[in-house]
């Protein structure tokens, strides 16, 4: 798999996945930040273990089987690395189209690490439960993801940047 970034914003913008269906804008932005978040070293690549960890993360339901497929479609050349678009061609095949019900399922698993129902997740939460959801992490790689998460550097995540990183809105 070639991996390459797009130089410019206009060009990430909209990326077409030669199905049937089109990304929009607002989906495109929400797997732009999640693909951010795991590609650490700023490759324009992310390795295909890291793509069910992403879906787990936002939310979405899959079958391991079917990712597994589609995974293997898309690494032709069997490097394990999948770049943006490829990524988003495994990912389009599990979006959920209800935004009303991914909130509410956001909602909820945010209120499960708001244990003291404060508003917000520690930072060393967060850390906690993205080494759960994937233990290769380093702990820069952990630091970078808490910094692009943690917006406003207060030491917590807050609802809206939990959404935020979540869906990209």
């Amino acid at each position: 798999m070639l991996c390459f970034v797009l130089p410019n914003p206009a060009q990430r913008a909209r990326v077409s996945v030669t199905m049937s269906e089109t990304l929009d804008q607002e989906q495109v932005t929400m797997l732009r930040r999640a693909f951010s978040m795991f590609d650490s070293g700023k490759t324009g690549c992310i390795e295909r273990e890291k793509v069910h960890t992403i879906l787990n993360t936002m939310g979405q339901a899959f079958d391991d089987r079917e990712l597994d497929r589609v995974l293997t479609e898309q690494d032709s050349d069997g490097t394990g690395k999948l770049n943006f678009d490829a990524f988003c061609k495994v990912a389009i095949h599990f979006l959920d189209e209800d935004d009303e019900a991914l909130q509410k399922e956001l909602k909820a698993a945010f209120r499960l690490y708001d244990k003291e129902g404060n508003g917000y997740i520690p930072t060393s939460s967060l850390k906690e439960i993205l080494i759960a959801l994937d233990d290769q992490l380093t702990p820069d790689q952990l630091n970078e993801m808490i910094a692009e998460i943690d917006t406003d550097d207060s030491g917590t995540v807050d609802f809206d940047e939990f959404m935020e990183m979540m869906t990209g809105d």
